[in-house]
């Protein structure tokens, strides 16, 4: 078994012939014999469809191809790194794209009027650091790059790349901090409820078929830029 064969090699086991011998063989011939009038009229009568058809379902059959072409890998969608000036330190070692980091102070404030302190976890992850954490965590817990990919984006796939994302936890319970037992806080019931306000959505919820569950992860989709970058995320496969 060590040596390589050529395929010359091989052995093609040769097709066997089976002879009609009965009366339906004269039927087949027949068919055989008008096969290629069938075939003309079988085009003209689908030609008269298509003339017929509307380009609406035409072109929503296109999309449908598309949205399953999505450049995903491992579950995960691309993203572009923002670039450093549309980037505002909000706090120290927390950097959030400019157009969100109004919304994200206010619903911060607007949570302590209710007794509720967020604490900010992560927001903007360069894509070098994004590659240490995949592959240096893959390694330490001895996971595939698929069952990694799971829990942690691979690098230019995670939504920190681009200044629009943000994992917060309760500051009264930080063992909760990145565990899915952060849904049992206070804090994160608080944002269930009144995230949307501030134009934060939770990016992966129990019912993402490619992402482990992350109560922490919230995405800003309060301007045209996040809109449009996350659009891809939003878009619903309907086929």
């Amino acid at each position: 078994m060590g040596q390589n064969k050529d395929i010359n090699q091989f052995d093609i086991p040769l097709a066997k012939r089976t002879y009609l011998k009965n009366p339906s063989s004269i039927l087949l011939k027949k068919l055989l014999i008008f096969s290629p009038f069938l075939l003309f009229i079988f085009s003209m009568v689908a030609l008269g469809l298509i003339r017929n058809l509307k380009p609406g379902p035409l072109l929503d059959l296109i999309f449908h191809v598309e949205k399953i072409h999505d450049h995903r890998v491992l579950g995960h969608l691309p993203y572009n790194e923002v670039s450093r000036e549309k980037l505002v330190l909000i706090e120290p070692n927390i950097e959030v794209h400019i157009d969100m980091s109004d919304s994200l102070l206010n619903m911060r404030e607007e949570a302590e009027k209710d007794g509720i302190f967020l604490v900010f976890l992560s927001g903007y992850r360069s894509i070098n650091l994004q590659k240490d954490i995949f592959y240096s965590l893959k390694s330490i817990r001895n996971q595939e790059a698929a069952e990694r990919a799971r829990v942690s984006a691979p690098p230019g796939y995670s939504e920190h790349s681009t200044g629009f994302a943000i994992d917060i936890g309760d500051a009264t319970q930080r063992e909760t901090d990145f565990e899915t037992e952060f849904e049992n806080t206070k804090a994160f019931r608080w944002l269930m409820k009144n995230a949307a306000k501030f134009h934060f959505k939770l990016s992966f919820d129990k019912d993402n078929k490619y992402i482990d569950y992350e109560p922490w992860h919230w995405r800003y989709e309060g301007s045209i830029e996040a809109l449009k970058i996350f659009e891809s995320s939003n878009r619903k496969l309907q086929i």
